[in-house]
Order: structure tokens, then C-alpha cells, then sequence
């Protein structure tokens, strides 16, 4: 990987952990901080306004009693005192009278209506001469409670606007503290696209983040080592067996060229033939598989499907198994031969394996392929499993082969974007349908 246009690493800062805590503690801290400042600045407030409230009202009826009559005791509109003995107990108000000694909450109504709210402490006593009495001292709570109201309205005003507040710093500090990780995330999202990625570590400082770009730089390092001995392998296999598969192509076109041959000698070198081609054919689009590449071509449909239909009919070794063509014969595709036969060959072979009599239909429509034949059918657990590698049906036997054909037909369709599902038959058999998108 190149290094040497690499980044320079930024100084050390603090650790992802180390800086994730104090962002909490100085978020809890200055939260915390400013709602303890709030509050002691909205209490000041309702206390002084509520001590002022309270004054200016008291003076004004001082002065409105004296002017009306000042003769008579003022009394306070907060505070109210009284004393009653036993004979005058009936000059109590209804609202105290049957009150039982102790504090109580009284709601009264004053001269033009308002509610208003006392807190009424009842105490009984004894004179000296032995007569029992009853003091009631009786307080005005009405501003208290509103001004309690209004704090709790306060209240819940300054928790949703803390609440909002702290969601913004929560995620104004989450950006901060999450920004080498995000960013690590778009450099490997981008490094993901180029054969030969960048380094990522000396990207980043030295802490968990960078630690994590390391790993990641030496996990790259391994998977493209891997990966660049994979391709190259199967090149040289590709390379080293084209030779000795152009060797027999060679000799059977000459042998198949005398006049002299007899029946069974040419059938057998036709077979030869038709391996030899399997076999490039399969080398061909395995090697498209281990570049990861789409070829292009110029591939007929039908006309691979009928050369893999001859094949397999060659194959059939007397079983009473009809193999045949139908559709449109003139569809096309942008790839290569070898792609689709080696697709197409592995779903024909499998239908005439599982097929002990009847027929194996290879039906070409514009856009998919079909492959019908009359077997006993497909189970839910071979459906499910099926093009999985090295999984082979439930009908398999002792028949040969590891189950691979499928799992190469699945990647051929990965790589060419085409879709291939397997379906039981309307009354038997089973259905395989290779889409092409």
C-alpha cells in the first residue's frame, strides 16, 4: 500500500474514552450548573416580588382603614389573630368553627368574590380563672400558592428547555467525539473502491481510533495478499490447462477428420470433444469469477442451450430420458459463451441426473431460460440449500459430484446480475428459471 504519500499523523490528543467521560462530566456539570443558577434566580424573583406584593397591599388597607373609621384597631389582611371563649364561640366563622385544634387549610371567598386560601392554626387553652377558650391565628396563603404555581410552571418550562438544550449539546459533543470514527468510516468506505487501498492509520492520532485504523490497514494488507495469490493462481491454472486442453481439441479435430473411422471410435472422440470444451469453458468462467470481471460477447441463447443439451443427450448412456428445445431462437446476450453454458449446463445436468424417465425441456423465452424436467421433485429443505456449496439433495445418492456445479451458476449470476430460482413442477419435476436482467 503506498505510504509514502501518506498523511501525517496528527499529534496525540486524548483517548476516545478519556474524552468521551469528560464531555459527559462537563455536560452533566454545566447542565447542572445553569439549572441550579435558574432556579436560584427565578426563587429570588417570586420571593421579592411576592414580600413586595405583600407590603404594598398591607399599606394600602392600613390607609384605607384609617380613613374610613380611626377609631377602630387596624387589622392585617395577611395575618389575623383571635381568641374566643366558650360563651362567644358562636362569633367563630362557620368556615373555623368545627375546626379541631391543630394547622388546617381553609378556602374562603372575600367581598367580591376571589378565592381566597388560609393556613388556620387552632389552639384551646385555659384562663386563669379556670374558662376554657379557643385562639385561632389565621394566615393569608392566597399570593404563596399562586407564586407556586408559577414556579412549577417555571419548573416544567426550565426541564423541557434544559432537555432541548442538553439534546443539542449532547449531539454537538456525540460530533466531536465521534468525528474520528466517522471519518474513519468514509476513508474505509472510499478505500473499499480501489483495488490497491490507502493506508488509514497515519491518518489518525495515536488512540483507540488509531489503533483500530491499524488493524484495519493490516487486514487489508493480508486480504489483498490473499487475494492477489488467488488471481494469480488461477491464472497460471488457467494459463498451464489451456495448453493441454488446446492439445486435445487439436488431436480429436484430426482424428475426427479421417474417413476411416468407425462408429464407436468417432463417438468416443465426439465425447472427448465435447469435454474438452466443458472444460475451457469452465476455465474460462472461473476465472471471470476470480477477477471479478464481466466479459463481453456476443452469446446466442439457443444456440448454447441446444450445444449443451447434445452434450448431456450423449450422457444419457440408454436412460429413457427425451431432451428438448423450445423458444425463441434468436435471443441474445453481451457475454460470453463459456458464462452462460457453464450456467446454463450445470441446471441441464442436474435435471437429467434427478430425471429417470421423461423429459428434460430447456424453454428460451426474451428475457430467462427455463429448465423443466419430470423428476421426482424438490423437497423445501433442498430449496432452501440447494445453491449453497457443497450441499447435494436429498435424491442425490450415490451419484457423483460435491455439489459445486450450483454454487458456480449462483455466482455467474452475482456477477452478471441474473437471477436464478428453483420451483417445484405443476404436477411433478422440477422448475429452474435463469432471469436475465
Amino acid at each position: 500500500m503506498p505510504i509514502a504519500d501518506a498523511p501525517r499523523r496528527p499529534r496525540g490528543r486524548r483517548r476516545l474514552r478519556t474524552r468521551i467521560v469528560v464531555s459527559f462530566a462537563l455536560l452533566g456539570f454545566g447542565l447542572t450548573a445553569l439549572f441550579a443558577a435558574a432556579m436560584l434566580h427565578l426563587r429570588n424573583r417570586l420571593e421579592n416580588q411576592l414580600i413586595e406584593n405583600t407590603l404594598q397591599r398591607e399599606v394600602v388597607s392600613l390607609v384605607q382603614q384609617v380613613e374610613t373609621d380611626p377609631s377602630k384597631q387596624p387589622y392585617f389582611l395577611m395575618f389575623d389573630a383571635r381568641t374566643f371563649s366558650d360563651e362567644n364561640a358562636y362569633k367563630i366563622n362557620p368556615l373555623y368553627r368545627d375546626l379541631k385544634p391543630g394547622l388546617h387549610e381553609v378556602r374562603e371567598a372575600d367581598a367580591q368574590g376571589h378565592m381566597l386560601v388560609y393556613k388556620v392554626a387552632v389552639r384551646r387553652g385555659q384562663s386563669l380563672e379556670g374558662k376554657p377558650f379557643t385562639s385561632l391565628v389565621r394566615y393569608n396563603v392566597t399570593d404563596a400558592a399562586e407564586t407556586s404555581d408559577v414556579l412549577r410552571r417555571w419548573l416544567l418550562g426550565a426541564v423541557l428547555a434544559f432537555t432541548l438544550f442538553a439534546l443539542l449539546l449532547g449531539a454537538w459533543s456525540a460530533s466531536k467525539v465521534m468525528a474520528p470514527v466517522s471519518d474513519l468510516a468514509h476513508r474505509l468506505r472510499r478505500s473499499g473502491t480501489n483495488s490497491d487501498p490507502e493506508a488509514l492509520a497515519p491518518s489518525f492520532a495515536d488512540d483507540e481510533v488509531g489503533e483500530l485504523a491499524k488493524a484495519l490497514d493490516d487486514y487489508a494488507a493480508r486480504l489483498t495478499d490473499v487475494v492477489q495469490r488467488d488471481r494469480e493462481f488461477n491464472a497460471d491454472v488457467s494459463h498451464e490447462l489451456r495448453t493441454p486442453l488446446a492439445v486435445i481439441r487439436g488431436a480429436a479435430e484430426l482424428l475426427l477428420a479421417k474417413p476411416d473411422l468407425d462408429e464407436r471410435t468417432r463417438t468416443r472422440l465426439l465425447r472427448i470433444q465435447r469435454a474438452e470444451q466443458q472444460s475451457t469453458d469452465l476455465i474460462s468462467a472461473l476465472l471471470l469469477l476470480s477477477r471479478n470481471e464481466r466479459a463481453v460477447g456476443q452469446c446466442n441463447v439457443a444456440k448454447v442451450a441446444q450445444q449443451q443439451l447434445e452434450s448431456h443427450r450423449a450422457q444419457l448412456g440408454g436412460k429413457p430420458v427425451e431432451l428438448r428445445l423450445e423458444g425463441q431462437p434468436t435471443v441474445m446476450l453481451d457475454v460470453p459463451d463459456s458464462a452462460l453454458a457453464v450456467a446454463l449446463g450445470n441446471l441441464i445436468g442436474n435435471a437429467v441426473k434427478y430425471t429417470p424417465s421423461g423429459d428434460v425441456i430447456v424453454r428460451v423465452h426474451p428475457n430467462a431460460v427455463e429448465v423443466i424436467d419430470s423428476g421426482p421433485g424438490l423437497s423445501a429443505e433442498d430449496a432452501a440449500k440447494l445453491f449453497s456449496r457443497g450441499y447435494r439433495g436429498t435424491h442425490a445418492g450415490h451419484s457423483q459430484g460435491g455439489g459445486i456445479g450450483l454454487s458456480i451458476v449462483r455466482r455467474l449470476c452475482t456477477l452478471y446480475g441474473w437471477d436464478v430460482q428453483v420451483r417445484p413442477g405443476e404436477e411433478k419435476g422440477v422448475v429452474a428459471t435463469l432471469t436475465f436482467h
